[in-house]
């Protein structure tokens, strides 16, 4: 490209985004892949969720059925992986970890994408501790990351996708310091953070085909059509900042667990262990996030997509008093799912719906809520069994009802070992 450079003294947002995140991660303990066309699938192994670069210039599209590729995985010997989210999600946190002792703040965005803030009376050249960045983060954790840097976060991300993109960057790009609207016009408006498919048809419709030409559309047309973010995007595409850090993610407002089966169950017991797990997971991530829950929700779906009698019900209860102990929950949502099973159909998913969420520890008490010796106790077998699981391992201590051999679980036929999260499969080191 030839766009030329610049120097501006300005605060800097800069994305790190994790390359093919779970593809990199199946890579660090398995360096035999590099190189090689890999693949993961989603749960019970039905759609590629992830690609190297070598499928993806094989021509495989995101979200494509396992199933229907087959051939096409043989043909090109492709390296097919089970989603390993227990390995994921460690591998995320070393990570995030890492990119936090960069910058004064950091805004994790995702599971393998983070907002670093650098305020203007940064010393250092930014382009080049990005790539110090980028080093150390593959040095210490062995994920290969690309940084895109700019004055706003819309802008940030657009680098991000240039750097990647375009090998003369080598994985970093200041757009700041280049020709901003000779790089938009080679992104494509579909590739801009916060414009999906419906939008980029909406805008195709008018001409706008690429970043560049969003940057320049009508800005009347904009809110009219694409609602106050959309504005907000165009005006970050042009420099103005919309979109604060968010050190701190605002708490959520709901929380939803639940799976689709590896096979069709048909017995309210399997119901019960699936249910049940789904609520000790919950828990647990309210604990974590110091947040009670006032109403709970359950479902159940039957697999749409064959010819077999459908039945997807959902029935809710406000709790007498919000919690986060587990037990309360499970009775609860046990309770829910006998009101609403019924013989004579197989069900492909269940879940729970958390909502009414409120901080623990600044709720509105009832009239009658007294803090009893049993909620006291409560508590303290909440804080012992989270404590233990955390040390020991997930779902060491789990309630009974939640089961043990989990023939119900999602199919993973393909999955690696959990190389940094069981003790049975950490890697071996030959002398």
């Amino acid at each position: 490209m030839s766009c030329t450079r610049s120097s501006p003294k300005q605060f800097l947002f800069a994305l790190v985004d994790c390359n093919n995140f779970y593809v990199s991660c199946e890579r660090v303990f398995q360096p035999h892949l590099e190189g090689k066309p890999v693949v993961v699938l989603s749960n019970n192994d039905g759609c590629v969720v992830a690609r190297s670069n070598e499928v993806k210039a094989l021509g495989l599209p995101m979200g494509a059925p396992a199933f229907k590729w087959k051939n096409f995985f043989v043909r090109h010997g492709v390296k097919i992986f089970s989603s390993n989210y227990a390995l994921y999600s460690d591998m995320s946190d070393r990570v995030m970890n890492v990119l936090s002792s960069f910058a004064p703040d950091i805004e994790i965005y995702s599971h393998d994408e983070a907002f670093l803030f650098f305020p203007g009376n940064w010393r250092l050249d930014l382009e080049d501790y990005a790539r110090f960045i980028r080093k150390d983060v593959k040095k210490r954790t062995g994920i290969p990351v690309s940084i895109g840097l700019a004055r706003t976060k819309t802008l940030a991300k657009a680098a991000n996708k240039l750097a990647k993109k375009a090998p003369e960057f080598k994985g970093v790009l200041d757009i700041e310091r280049r020709d901003k609207d000779c790089l938009l016009k080679t992104l494509p408006v579909g590739d801009v953070w916060g414009i999906g498919p419906r939008y980029t048809k909406r805008l195709k419709d008018i001409g706008v085909y690429t970043a560049h030409d969003l940057k320049n559309a009508n800005q009347f047309w904009i809110k009219k059509n694409l609602t106050i973010n959309g504005l907000r995007t165009v005006l970050e595409l042009r420099g103005e900042t919309c979109f604060e850090l968010e050190s701190q993610p605002p708490p959520a407002k709901s929380l939803i667990r639940s799976r689709s089966f590896g096979q069709t169950i048909t017995n309210l017991d399997d119901l019960r262990e699936a249910v049940s797990t789904h609520v000790h997971s919950a828990a647990l991530r309210l604990r974590s996030n110091r947040q009670v829950v006032g109403t709970l929700h359950v479902f159940l779906h039957t697999d749409r997509f064959k010819d077999a009698p459908q039945y997807s019900p959902c029935l809710s209860t406000c709790l007498p008093t919000p919690s986060n102990h587990t037990h309360p929950l499970l009775a609860a949502a046990l309770d829910l799912l006998e009101r609403i099973y019924k013989d004579g159909y197989a069900f492909k998913k269940a879940g729970i719906l958390l909502t009414d969420l409120q901080p623990a520890g600044a709720r509105q008490l009832t009239l009658w809520e007294v803090c009893t010796r049993r909620n006291k106790e409560s508590k303290a077998v909440m804080s012992a069994m989270d404590r233990i699981n955390a040390k020991y391992g997930k779902d060491t201590l789990q309630y009974a009802s939640s089961g043990l051999r989990k023939g119900w679980d999602m199919r993973r036929d393909k999955m690696s070992p959990q190389f940094t999260t069981r003790w049975a499969d950490i890697p071996g080191v030959k002398g």
